[in-house]
């Protein structure tokens, strides 16, 4: 779908762009962006990074995955 996008493409949104937000406001909006893409990229990076803790059982006999029976009173 975007394959065929061109350089006109790109000028078209920019301009349409400059006239919703105002020259005032893209570089602001642009920094925004950018600090934005910043934390997401240091964010993955730590989670890929971080070594995994499995959470485990203190009994382990305790739980072993099979269900409760439900016993009513009579």
């Amino acid at each position: 779908m975007l394959h065929n996008l061109t350089g006109w493409h790109a000028l078209i949104v920019l301009a349409i762009l400059l006239l919703v937000f105002g020259s005032t406001k893209l570089p602001s909006l642009a920094k925004g962006v950018g600090q934005s893409l910043r934390i997401l990229k240091d964010e993955a990076r730590d989670t890929s990074t971080a070594p995994t803790e499995r959470v485990t059982s203190a009994d382990p006999t305790a739980d072993d995955g099979a269900p409760v029976p439900i016993r009513h009173a009579s």
